[in-house]
């Protein structure tokens, strides 16, 4: 008989992880619809073709894609074989897949507005609560299925939303008790500037992709990368100097300005970050000239959140503008902006800070005692009364002894016993006691629902 098991890089939720996990994501959401966000969802797969070519030549990688029906079949086995041939090239073909499952929630949602865009209302500001698939190398904090948190604007310019997303960001995270997290922002019309200062905007990608792995790798290690990608020792020196630049955020867009000249790109870039650091008063929103966030839809300022650096996890969010997302389906006009929260990664740095509240464990309000056929269908009267009031309570299910009956109360965290016994049912009352404190009292029936309140 196979041992019981499940895929790697997936996990099984307990109540105890879904109640944590819904602190999170309801903390979210409150603060997404604040702001008048909308919801939506979409679909768990894509036609392959939605999700190619918009990530990056490392993000196309890592997209799972699912074989098509029938491939067993004798008619299609010289279809599939050819398939398995080109894909042992590296290369996809419809005879072998044609869909996959999602690799995050911003293709598919611009798939969805170019699907709809004669009925909507621009600004459209949706948010989305869904899980994502990644074919990662499973690791701490990184998994194969885990779940995203998105809220993007789309038909506006405005700067005014960058600054709102930040909100957005500040607002979660301090209410989830993450003070000390970090907001890093940068613009990709600074990284199309070095581009141009090392040769032109085609090398945009080699550059971006190499330096996005700057904390992974070390600079030594992204110097080399950028060598294999075909850039010279002066292009390279240019780059070294770009990302030394230190300071604060004033001294940054001063030091970037002498270092890239006062071109069309610099001078948009300095724009965007000096409106964005002026207006979002964030005393965690520090400009970052490293970050690049190597997905080749960016277009503007680019975000990333971390985590508190007492924890060693990194990125829990990130996003920023693509003002030709939509252009990729035929839709061309419809600029937007979106952020994204790292759910999977916000828990393990909660757990690590032991941040989340212990009330969030607590459901089942009180528990009423079986103290025997009578007793207990008298009590389960009541329990559906106290039911009706919108308060949880539960029975417990058979007649036992008293030290079995609590034992089952502290192992839920059940924090009320009730019980209501044949000298309680005559009295019209019942006896409560408090698990934690030990205290202990009798009250009237007719009193208990608002106790229990």
């Amino acid at each position: 008989m196979a041992k019981p098991s499940i895929p790697q890089g997936t996990r099984d939720f307990s109540a105890e992880t879904i109640r944590k996990r819904n602190h999170i994501l309801s903390t979210i959401r409150k603060v997404f619809e604040l702001y008048g966000f909308e919801p939506l969802e979409t679909p768990a797969m894509e036609n392959l073709e939605t999700l190619m070519g918009k990530y990056g030549e490392e993000g196309d990688k890592l997209i799972f894609k699912i074989l098509n029906n029938g491939l067993n079949d004798p008619k299609n086995i010289d279809k599939a074989r050819e398939g398995f041939d080109k894909l042992l090239e590296g290369k996809s073909t419809p005879s072998l897949t044609e869909r996959a499952l999602k690799y995050d929630l911003t293709i598919p949602f611009a798939r969805y507005v170019a699907m709809n865009h004669g009925q909507l209302t621009f600004p459209f500001k949706r948010y989305q609560i869904q899980p994502v698939w990644r074919a990662d190398r499973p690791q701490k904090g990184r998994y194969r299925e885990f779940t995203q948190c998105d809220a993007d604007v789309v038909g506006s310019t405005s700067l005014i939303n960058e600054v709102e997303l930040i909100n957005i960001y500040h607002q979660v995270f301090t209410q989830l008790g993450l003070e000390q997290y970090e907001l890093k922002i940068n613009s990709r019309n600074i990284l199309l500037a070095l581009a141009e200062a090392c040769g032109g905007a085609d090398k945009l990608i080699d550059i971006t992709v190499a330096i996005d792995k700057l904390d992974k790798i070390g600079l030594e290690k992204v110097k080399i990368e950028l060598q294999q990608r075909g850039l010279n020792e002066n292009q390279i020196v240019t780059i070294e100097k770009y990302l030394s630049i230190a300071g604060n955020n004033v001294e940054k867009l001063a030091a970037i300005e002498d270092l890239l000249g006062k071109n069309i790109h610099t001078s948009k870039g300095i724009e965007e970050l000096s409106f964005i650091v002026h207006h979002a008063s964030n005393t965690h929103l520090a400009i970052d000239f490293t970050l690049a966030r190597g997905l080749n839809y960016y277009t503007g300022v680019i975000f990333e959140a971390k985590a508190p650096a007492a924890v060693q996890m990194g990125s829990i969010g990130g996003g920023g503008r693509y003002d030709n997302l939509t252009g990729l389906f035929g839709v061309p006009n419809i600029p937007g902006i979106g952020i994204s929260f790292g759910v999977d990664r916000i828990y393990d740095v909660l757990e690590e800070l032991q941040l989340f509240p212990a009330s969030i464990q607590t459901n089942t309000k009180a528990l009423f005692f079986n103290m025997g056929e009578n007793e207990s269908l008298f009590a389960f009267d009541v329990l559906q009364q106290v039911r009706a009031q919108g308060i949880a309570c539960e029975m417990f299910h058979e007649t036992s002894k008293l030290d079995k009956q609590f034992k089952y109360a502290e192992k839920k965290n059940i924090p009320y016993v009730v019980i209501i016994g044949s000298a309680e049912i005559e009295k019209k009352e019942c006896v409560i006691k408090h698990l934690l404190t030990g205290k202990q009292e009798n009250i009237s029936l007719t009193q208990l629902s608002s106790f229990l309140q």
